[in-house]
């Protein structure tokens, strides 16, 4: 068990690194400490000293004034000792479940969460239930961008392929983007994950838009330079341009900072 007071302080920092912006002003730690409950894993300590809204959450200032607890069920957590590995079978399917590839190694480091030592005698298989992607979007995407990275125009090949150059999905796949070149931008490795995870972001005009957030040696160089300035690389055909839908949907639910595009900073 462990107390909602400790549980916020934790979970507060992860939905400020990784949680949807538009509530990034909103207090919401305290959704998953008190919704679990209904999904039969997570257990509350004295849940009858906690007034609720009229949306059935619980007020924070009871949590806190009656020091409330919760907990895995007895069930749920003797099967998480006897198994450690189910526990990163059940991460793995959340990650998929609602992040992009490229960032799950970067929040499975934020939680300490490393992969499962496994001996040949041991094999694990890892079932990640995935909606189907389509194989052609990769290529797709890559040739309507010129086999170029549409931010640095980065065009690096071996033997004739395209190498350190990825086909990004604006809106996240894991929130149901779809995989068809609108919904798609050409990127090198270093900017792909840096779109993930919000450090910039694209305008309606296509122009590049880069958070103020983003601090430490090299920022310039990595992005800073391209702050307002128009992709190196885009598609000829005004078909496969990138969708206003899908851009708002990455300003609104991934950028890093929201507020300043409406500002004009």
């Amino acid at each position: 068990m462990t107390t909602f007071e400790r549980a916020r302080a934790e979970v507060g920092e992860l939905v400020a690194r990784f949680g949807p912006h538009r509530q990034s002003s909103a207090d919401i730690t305290h959704y998953p400490f008190w919704r679990m409950q209904y999904d039969g894993v997570w257990e509350i300590d004295r849940p009858e000293l906690v007034s609720v809204t009229s949306s059935n959450n619980a007020h924070i200032s009871d949590l806190i004034r009656y020091r409330i607890s919760g907990g895995l069920t007895e069930s749920d957590h003797a099967a998480l000792r006897g198994d450690p590995r189910l526990a990163w079978q059940i991460a793995l399917n959340l990650l998929d479940a609602h992040f992009p590839e490229t960032i799950h190694d970067y929040i499975l480091d934020s939680v300490g969460i490393g992969e499962p030592l496994v001996t040949l005698d041991d094999v694990v298989e890892i079932v990640v239930r995935r909606r189907p992607r389509d194989p052609a979007f990769r290529k797709s995407v890559l040739v309507a961008y010129g086999n170029r990275c549409a931010v640095c125009a980065t065009s690096l090949s071996m033997v004739g392929n395209a190498i350190a150059l990825e086909a990004a999905h604006i809106r996240w796949h894991a929130s149901g983007g779809p995989d068809e070149i609108p919904n798609g931008l050409a990127l090198c490795v270093l900017h792909h994950k840096l779109f993930d995870l919000g450090a910039f972001t694209l305008l309606l005009d296509l122009n590049v838009f880069v958070s103020s957030m983003v601090e430490g040696h090299g920022v310039k160089n990595a992005l800073g330079r391209h702050h307002r300035k128009s992709l190196l690389a885009l598609p000829d055909s005004s078909e496969e341009m990138p969708s206003p839908e899908y851009l708002r949907w990455h300003q609104r639910e991934v950028f890093r900072s929201p507020d300043e595009i409406l500002s004009g900073s």
